[in-house]
């Protein structure tokens, strides 16, 4: 069975929450996820306060199959704390000058590169840099499942893209399959309540007219397991004599 993967991402900006500036990160990441078989498990988007932002990464470190992406406050200015606040959380405060990184900010930025721009090659131990096509000041990750871009769509999208392509590149087939019965969701709980929490499991209450419909859905990667499992609500509806749709659906 494939281990589950549970994306996280993390938006940082006190100017989207008060309305100056309008995110296009989430619709980007959601996308590119969507195109490679993913789903986000969470969306978090907060104001550039490094309290918040330590405890959400922690709440995300928390999961063993998380993978986050943070867009923002990885730059040199005073209220950029993202770099500070990534080794707080992931690498025991330990940072280090990223020889790389530093060499890319040299070559891009000549005598201003000192003594501001610098700081950006400031990284947590351990760091593996995203490429920056705009101006070669990298992004980072860490242990191949958090990583942290700038807040610019124009250079954080190339980064998500490399990132995705490198480690993510497209999730195993999921089979899945959906059957609609004439019942309400009330009749069927019990039978949901026998499916093991791993798979993927949906209800949706339909009411049209006078009746009352569900549709119910169901998907993972093992096709024998899904099958076994969807059979009780199929055995449920024919012991009741409810009648029901099926659909069989690979996605």
């Amino acid at each position: 069975m494939e281990k589950k993967v549970n994306f996280y991402s993390v938006i940082i900006g006190t100017e989207l929450l008060n309305g100056r500036r309008t995110d296009a990160h989430f619709s980007f990441f959601n996308n590119q996820l969507l195109e490679r078989g993913w789903e986000q498990k969470a969306s978090f988007v907060i104001e550039d306060d490094p309290k918040l932002m330590f405890d959400i990464f922690n709440l995300i470190k928390g999961d063993p199959n998380s993978v986050m992406f943070c867009f923002g406050g990885i730059g040199a200015t005073p209220d950029d704390y993202t770099r500070q606040t990534a080794a707080r959380a992931f690498t025991d405060f330990k940072m280090e000058f990223h020889e790389e990184a530093k060499q890319k900010i040299i070559n891009q930025f000549k005598e201003e590169a000192y003594p501001h721009r610098i700081n950006m090659a400031y990284l947590p131990t351990n760091a593996k840099l995203l490429t920056n096509v705009v101006n070669n000041v990298a992004g980072f990750y860490l242990e191949d499942r958090f990583f942290f871009t700038p807040g610019f769509p124009s250079m954080s999208q190339t980064m998500v893209i490399e990132a995705l392509d490198l480690l993510y590149p497209k999730s195993q087939e999921k089979y899945k399959r959906i059957l609609t019965a004439n019942a309400s969701e009330n009749d069927l709980i019990d039978t949901m309540l026998k499916i093991p929490k791993h798979l993927d499991f949906a209800s949706l209450p339909k009411i049209i007219g006078q009746d009352r419909k569900v549709v119910i859905s169901l998907a993972g990667y093992d096709k024998a397991e899904v099958d076994k499992n969807f059979q009780l609500f199929i055995d449920f509806c024919e012991k009741n004599d409810l009648e029901y749709i099926l659909k069989d659906i690979n996605h």
